[in-house]
């Protein structure tokens, strides 16, 4: 009995060797004539443009180094019109800031809205802390105030420089941040 179970064995375990080796062999000589007939086919890469320098024409362009441009900028700081731009910025100059003036616009995130009392408020949130904006807030350190309060925007005046170094006023928003999970 202990002998026909050894010769069974030994036949099955001859015929598995001899399966192995020969499939792996028609795989190995299948997957050598597949490399050799694969060609890639890259498409050729077109000739660069020429290159032709063009002449520099500056046309009507001002000097920034004009004399009369630095006697009329100077006109303009002396005359009349001078004590109407400042107008904008003195009374923002003589109160007192708020707590969101001392940050920058770009660090706050609106995360909400809601009415109290009737009127709109603006849930900000600077530095981990949440704070409630109402409408003629202030906030930003260009001397931003709050103008208009929507359920996913806060609209809002900043008075900046322009180049030229006059005060102008520029509209800027807060859009409502949804979390990102």
């Amino acid at each position: 009995m202990t002998l026909t179970r050894w010769s069974l064995c030994l036949l099955g375990a001859a015929l598995l060797a001899g399966c192995g080796a020969s499939s792996e062999d028609e795989l190995r000589a299948w997957m050598l004539e597949q490399r050799s007939q694969m060609r890639p086919r890259v498409p050729p890469i077109s000739e660069p443009k020429p290159f032709r320098p063009e002449n520099y024409v500056d046309g009507d362009a001002v000097d920034p180094f004009n004399r009369e441009k630095l006697t009329s900028a100077l006109k303009r700081e002396t005359s009349p019109q001078a004590s109407t731009v400042s107008a904008l910025i003195a009374p923002e100059l003589a109160r007192r800031k708020e707590a969101l003036e001392a940050y920058p616009l770009d660090t706050m995130t609106m995360v909400g809205s809601l009415i109290r009392e009737g009127q709109p408020a603006a849930l900000i949130k600077v530095d981990k802390l949440l704070y409630q904006v109402r409408l003629g807030s202030h906030l930003g350190m260009n001397y931003g105030r709050v103008t208009k309060i929507t359920e996913t925007e806060v609209t809002l005046r900043e008075i900046v420089q322009d180049a030229v170094g006059e005060w102008i006023e520029r509209p800027a928003t807060l859009q409502l941040q949804e979390r990102v999970k």
